[in-house]
């Protein structure tokens, strides 16, 4: 299963969320990636990994997703 660091990660419209983890996706084995917002009470959410750290467009500048912040591990 390929992974990311664990982790405080900013979304590309400015908010925050801690990577908690993986699970794998029961029908088709794809990587999910397992993470909460650093704001409000917003719960567990899941995003499959490749959405996660592709790269999106937005404000006329190309940016990841989610950018590693800080590592869990360090």
């Amino acid at each position: 299963m390929d992974t990311i660091p664990l982790g405080r990660y900013r979304h590309y419209k400015g908010q925050f969320y801690s990577v908690l983890g993986f699970a794998r996706h029961s029908e088709t084995e794809e990587t999910m990636v397992l993470y909460v917002p650093l704001y409000g009470a917003g719960g567990y959410w899941v995003r499959p990994l490749g959405m996660f750290v592709e790269d999106v467009q937005y404000e006329g500048k190309t940016q990841p997703r989610f950018a590693l912040v800080e590592n869990a591990g360090e």
